[in-house]
């Protein structure tokens, strides 16, 4: 400010890091990239769907379909058009990286994420517009072919990955405004999540 009157940055970072979205192409040649999602698919119902007792006990927790009728028991239909985020605890452990990553010493990550079955229910049954986790991925850390990303991306719904606050957030009845990356041909990107409730 002193030099210029004003002060700018430059930013320069990988894709796929931090709390970000993962768009359709990021698992599909050919698929819809971040900036031409669809605006109305990104202010969705959310659905919190809580496996954090169950990861405390099971570092490779996912949530099965069961988890998501269990969800729908209590609250209702999963809303056509929503985003389905596990809560499964982890965010806990961000102050400490190694806890986070949790890698074992063959260097094998242990979280937990989504199971694929639970990712075609929502994908051809409820019709959600994404999915979300509050790990570093859609699947579970130890996954050698990305099963959930592989139902929810080459199907054009997109994903979200280290998603803070989801133990502040009621199970159902919130609002999520995501805020999306506009890059062209943007397989993903830092994402800026609202929960209105």
């Amino acid at each position: 400010v002193e030099r210029d009157g004003y002060a700018s940055a430059e930013l320069r970072y990988v894709e796929h890091t931090g709390t970000h979205l993962d768009a359709p192409s990021h698992f599909l040649a050919g698929g819809a990239t971040a900036d031409a999602l669809a605006a109305g698919s990104l202010v969705a119902p959310l659905a919190v769907v809580s496996i954090a007792a169950r990861a405390a006990r099971d570092d490779d927790a996912v949530v099965t379909v069961d988890d998501l009728l269990a969800w729908e028991r209590r609250h209702g239909r999963i809303p056509r058009g929503a985003v389905v985020a596990m809560h499964s605890g982890w965010e806990a452990r961000l102050a400490e990286p190694g806890r986070f990553l949790n890698a074992d010493a063959a260097g094998t990550l242990h979280t937990p994420g989504w199971s694929a079955e639970a990712a075609r229910f929502l994908v051809e049954e409820r019709e959600v517009a994404g999915a979300a986790s509050d790990t570093l991925s859609l699947d579970r850390g130890a996954s050698v072919d990305y099963e959930a990303h592989r139902v929810f991306l080459p199907a054009g719904r997109y994903g979200l990955e280290n998603v803070a606050g989801l133990d502040r957030v009621p199970p159902s009845g919130a609002v999520l405004v995501v805020g999306a990356p506009k890059h062209a041909g943007a397989t993903g990107g830092p994402a800026r999540l609202l929960a209105l409730f």
